[in-house]
């Protein structure tokens, strides 16, 4: 039987194990070499073949510093080493000391992160404030539906500042730069002060008009309080007049 055989100079770029064409040449049995990396006050102990690169240790350390590879500057002896640069052949032995800063890409990103996190918290604030002000609005816009439901009219000026105040609290709110859970908070306030105006305008036309929504209903109803009032007897004229007027009403309602 053959059995294939192949040098490692024969074994195809994608095929070969991680590392350099060093490390592939040198075999299986590589020398593994303890690392101590140190970042600020932090110290990280990594274990690497002394043919890896430094670009291998960058990748270690991603999952132990939150740190992407890029984000990295490694030194040793002072001096900032490359990705491609090898271990051994830059010095480090077992228990070196190699130190880790954090690259401009790092430091930006940080401040990215720390920019958004404050914008969002002014932007929580920012609704916070309108959310309170369109409670008190909500209380007033519902102060007057019970009054309107209990047959009392509201004054026409109320109507027109509440309206105004809610208008005032929808441009506060699309001054208000938003992004993620604060957007939806945003736009969730917009349709709550969006729906108070749609009540709003329902309940002025009904206390424009206190019997446009009840239809003939509201009709019969006050039929039968003028006939409860006037009733004297089964036989009264007022009895077949009311009587006579309720029948009217209900065959023009069907």
């Amino acid at each position: 039987m053959h059995h294939a055989t192949h040098s490692a100079a024969e074994i195809s770029p994608e095929t070969r194990p991680a590392g350099n064409d060093a490390a592939a040449a040198a075999g299986p049995r590589q020398p593994t070499i303890k690392i101590n990396v140190w970042h600020g006050t932090c110290h990280h102990e990594l274990h690497r073949p002394a043919q890896s690169t430094f670009g291998d240790v960058k990748k270690l350390l991603v999952n132990r510093t939150g740190l992407e590879p890029e984000e990295q500057r490694l030194f040793f002896r002072g001096i900032e080493k490359g990705d491609d640069e090898q271990l051994h052949l830059e010095g480090v032995k077992d228990k070196s000391k190699i130190l880790l800063l954090e690259g401009t890409a790092s430091k930006e990103r940080k401040l990215e992160e720390t920019r958004k996190q404050n914008e969002m918290s002014k932007a929580f604030e920012a609704i916070a404030g309108v959310r309170a002000e369109v409670d008190k609005l909500s209380n007033r816009v519902t102060a007057i539906e019970v009054a309107i439901n209990g047959g009392n009219k509201a004054s026409e000026k109320e109507f027109l500042v509440l309206t105004e105040l809610l208008m005032s609290q929808l441009l506060k709110l699309d001054g208000i730069e938003a992004e993620g859970e604060a957007k939806l908070q945003r736009k969730a306030e917009v349709n709550r002060v969006q729906n108070l105006v749609d009540k709003l305008d329902s309940l002025k036309a009904r206390n424009s008009n206190p019997f446009s929504n009840s239809g003939n209903a509201a009709t019969v109803t006050t039929q039968w309080e003028t006939f409860d009032s006037g009733m004297e007897g089964s036989d009264s004229p007022s009895d077949k007049s009311s009587s006579t007027k309720i029948t009217q009403d209900w065959e023009r309602f069907d």
